[in-house]
């Protein structure tokens, strides 16, 4: 063997181990990626939703119904929410749907500032 083809291996070897060290830590967020990606948007007339009196849109709340309701809040600023793109993210409360990062129901709690 000589020096170049020692070098050639280290080198490859070096690679290999930090493209398995980031894969390794880019998992957990691309497998929640994926799992997000596969979600369908909550409607409205799911029985859960319908239950926790939940809207795509917060500004269509009906604040007679929902007195709770304090404008401003949406899933956006709730603790239950978790972004996940420009649009919508995962809510605990759904967690086989994704929602609208507008939406809100009954069980908002706004996030600590």
């Amino acid at each position: 063997m000589n020096y170049e083809s020692l070098e050639t291996r280290r080198s490859f070897l070096q690679k290999a181990g930090l493209a398995l060290g980031a894969l390794s830590l880019a998992g957990p967020f691309l497998k929640r990626a994926y799992a997000a990606a596969k979600k369908k948007l909550l409607a409205e007339t799911d029985p859960m939703a319908t239950a926790l009196g939940y809207k795509a849109d917060a500004a269509k709340v009906d604040t007679k119904k929902y007195p709770q309701f304090k404008p401003g809040s949406s899933c956006a600023t709730c603790q239950l929410y978790t972004k996940v793109d420009e649009t919508s993210g995962d809510c605990q409360m759904f967690p086989a749907n994704s929602v609208t990062n507008g939406g809100w129901c009954m069980s908002y709690s706004k996030k600590a500032a």
